[in-house]
């Protein structure tokens, strides 16, 4: 329980981070774009730790929408989480994203992942 709180404490703060840093200004956080996307690809890619690697992957998706979801952030942003298959669908998402905005990979994580559901995950 307290290993909970505190993931979705420090998931909590990346997502305000995000959102509370001015473009183009440098972030405190050193896991980037390209640091996330390597263990969402190598998830499906490797067949000797692709399934450590999903996991790694998942489970910072799944920290920073538990985040978005319990601090309300999501429903403010406009962004509609899947409610069947979320880890997966939105580590699809975020991968197409990453290659589709592969200048941006330097980018801090929690950034990228943002401008993911942004773009990806829109309520309608």
């Amino acid at each position: 329980m307290i290993r909970t709180w505190l993931s979705i404490t420090a998931a909590a703060a990346l997502v305000a981070a995000s959102l509370a840093s001015p473009a183009g200004a440098v972030s405190p956080s050193k896991y980037t774009v390209k640091d996330l996307l390597e263990p969402c690809v190598e998830g499906d890619n490797d067949s000797r730790w692709g399934a450590a690697a999903e996991a790694e992957c998942e489970q910072y998706i799944m920290g920073f929408t538990d985040a978005l979801a319990q601090t309300g952030i999501g429903e403010k942003e406009k962004i509609c989480l899947p409610d069947l298959n979320r880890a997966d669908e939105v580590r699809w998402a975020f991968m197409r994203w990453a290659h589709e905005n592969f200048e941006k990979r330097g980018m801090p994580a929690a950034e990228g992942l943002m401008a993911t559901l942004k773009a990806k995950m829109p309520c309608k």
